[in-house]
């Protein structure tokens, strides 16, 4: 029994279900050739609705049910709230959603990344923006745990390029003021804003800034890198500019991509970014399990993930250690095209 805890409900809902997709798409094709070691995978999902308390509630109540890991968190503060489960009942994280640095330094040892962190992707989105000519940046991040992390990334990609942003604004996490947000970007000079939030709230930010008839270049975080997303922004999804931290999903290049899609395609699903996210982490814990013996534990699945090292996913290395349970550092830019793509 693997639990999972996460927003299948509220603002982060279109990304949850495309990661928990992808996962599934490898959790599904190991049951069908029988399991590990004789043992079908059992994925129960409980629903936190994107709030830290419920999700703290639903990991007690997975690691009361023996479920042997959590798995596939979504957000910063969701995941922080189980971090005190996983220490008391000595239960391994595997993939949070998430790529806040508080859970890659200092390395927390039940939890096993597979991802870059936010602030790799924010510092990359600044850099990449001056390298285009762009000198004039704003900032909108979400006032909590995530949004601080990714300010923080944004400040050390400002630091490296010289610049500093023409402004930064605070959005509440769970019910932006666009009428405050909104006006300081359109009625600046800014060439750019990056807008670090959820899914719903950056696109409704999107929506309201093009209201005013602003054409300010938009930038956003992977966890926002998924076909709802898209869908949410609608007409203006086209320029959009989302950081990345797995491959193309169209990229033949790399063996988890080939894999994943021949999978997608028989359940009639179309790959995005958020679902090879979920079949990725979905890798590693399979490769964990099989590693942690006939009978598996919370103690001997924990120990085989941390003794990880340079495991090939399809193209990519996941490598973990004592003193690093990052797991991956890839981090890419791409760009909604006219068909609502992201491309490369």
């Amino acid at each position: 029994m693997i639990g999972q805890t996460a927003g299948f409900t509220g603002p982060v809902a279109a990304g949850v279900k495309e990661n928990t997709d992808g996962a599934r798409l490898w959790l599904d094709a190991v049951n069908a050739r029988g399991g590990i070691a004789g043992q079908k995978l059992e994925l129960v999902s409980l629903d936190d609705k994107f709030d830290p308390k419920l999700a703290s509630e639903n990991a007690l109540k997975l690691a009361d049910r023996g479920a042997i890991a959590l798995f596939l968190t979504r957000g910063t503060p969701p995941t922080e709230a189980v971090l005190p489960v996983l220490q008391a009942h000595r239960m391994p994280l595997v993939g949070p959603s998430t790529g806040a640095m508080v859970l890659h330094q200092p390395v927390h040892r039940y939890v096993f990344n597979v991802r870059a962190t936010y602030q790799r992707e924010a510092q990359k989105a600044i850099e990449h923006l001056h390298t285009l000519g762009i000198q004039r940046i704003a900032l909108v991040h979400a006032d909590d745990s995530f949004g601080r992390d990714g300010l923080e990334g944004a400040n050390k990609g400002f630091a490296q390029v010289k610049l500093k942003p023409t402004t930064v604004l605070k959005a509440d996490r769970s019910k932006p003021d666009y009428s405050q947000l909104v006006p300081p970007i359109a009625t600046s000079d800014a060439q750019a804003v990056l807008w670090i939030g959820s899914s719903n709230a950056v696109a409704e930010g999107v929506r309201a800034l093009r209201a005013t008839k602003s054409a300010v270049r938009v930038v956003t975080l992977s966890n926002n890198a998924s076909a709802g997303f898209v869908k949410a922004l609608g007409e203006h999804s086209r320029g959009v500019i989302v950081t990345q931290v797995y491959p193309s999903e169209r990229s033949y290049a790399f063996t988890m991509v080939q894999e994943a899609m021949e999978l997608a395609k028989a359940k009639g699903m179309a790959l995005s970014p958020a679902i090879l996210e979920g079949y990725a982490a979905a890798k590693v814990l399979v490769e964990g399990l099989k590693r942690a013996g006939k009978n598996p534990t919370r103690e001997t699945l924990q120990a085989a993930l941390e003794g990880m090292k340079r495991f090939d996913l399809g193209g990519l290395e996941v490598s973990f250690s004592s003193d690093d349970h990052t797991g991956l550092e890839f981090a890419d830019l791409s760009i909604v095209d006219l068909e609502g793509r992201f491309v490369r």
